[in-house]
């Protein structure tokens, strides 16, 4: 039954990733410009030299063509060149991933703490805590925070992203907190609106009937119960969560993907916006791919395959 439903998520996954890469590799091509412009830097030049730049860059061949040389060396982990840089782009990727991942990581951690926490207070006490619970945009967030916690107070720096894993932290400790606090707002309405369900029902009024202290009811007949809904927006939060980087890390001045990904987008930096987009989509469908198999966890109710084919 495992093993079935593993090479089906895989065999989808695989499909996903082929059609969304075609899209990438075509909607950067079909995107206005031309990236031999920002190559010669403004500078006038001849059909020569335009031609060679083309070649260095297989611009000229086929469209089907260049896909498949572009698919082939990411399979191998040749991501090309970058046209900005003018070097591998995964050296580029490999230099600011650290950074980016511990930001995500350190930012979700607060999503889950913070968004289920928040949800779940709501949900019992309702009333002032129940309207509190609401998102705020990530660069409002890193402006305000920026202004208070580094300017003001002086208790964070203001930007870079520190050496070593200490200082990282250090470093990465306000703008993992901007980068939190939407997707906060968001997992605590769901984990909110989950729980209410569930207190709604009569397995609950029953457990309260028995004597079951309230932590204890709220904690095996509720939050549990409530956790499917929680888990899946908690899965999408990483995706939401890599995307929101390239704000927060343009706010702190972080060299991470985001910025990479936002400095390659203005100058038409075509492998590098393709090696980062396609690593996004990867993403999102490993996370889709733990989100199934954490399911029977949470809720032994819930079979392998249940959700997809009920989808």
């Amino acid at each position: 039954m495992i093993a079935r439903f593993l090479l089906r998520r895989l065999l989808e996954a695989a499909l996903t990733l082929t059609a969304a890469s075609v899209l990438v590799f075509g909607a950067v091509h079909l995107a206005p410009g031309r990236p031999e412009t920002f190559l010669l830097g403004g500078r006038a030049a001849g059909p020569q030299a335009l031609a060679a730049i083309r070649a260095q860059y297989h611009l000229d061949d086929p469209f089907l063509l260049q896909y498949l040389k572009w698919a082939g060396g990411f399979l191998t982990g040749d991501l090309g060149r970058s046209i900005q840089y003018r070097g591998p782009v995964l050296d580029l990727i490999e230099a600011r991933l650290p950074s980016t991942l511990l930001l995500i990581t350190m930012a979700a951690l607060l999503v889950v703490a913070l968004g289920v926490g928040l949800g779940r207070l709501a949900a019992v006490r309702g009333g002032a805590t129940d309207s509190a619970v609401l998102g705020t945009p990530s660069f409002v967030a890193a402006i305000g925070l920026l202004w208070v916690l580094s300017v003001q107070l002086g208790w964070f720096p203001t930007i870079g992203s520190g050496d070593g894993l200490p200082d990282m932290i250090y470093h990465l400790t306000l703008p993992s907190l901007a980068l939190a606090l939407y997707w906060t707002g968001w997992l605590a309405r769901v984990t909110r609106s989950a729980m209410r369900d569930q207190l709604a029902l009569d397995h609950v009024t029953v457990a309260r009937g028995r004597g079951l202290p309230e932590r204890l009811v709220i904690r095996r007949h509720v939050l549990r119960n409530a956790l499917g809904p929680i888990v899946t927006v908690s899965g999408l939060t990483i995706s939401g969560l890599v995307i929101s980087t390239v704000l927060v890390e343009a706010a702190f001045g972080l060299g991470g993907l985001g910025a990479l990904l936002e400095s390659s987008v203005q100058v038409k930096d075509f492998p590098v916006v393709q090696a980062i987009t396609l690593l996004v989509v990867a993403l999102f469908t490993v996370t889709n791919l733990i989100v199934d198999l954490c399911y029977p966890l949470v809720d032994p109710r819930v079979r392998l395959g249940a959700r997809n084919d009920a989808g």
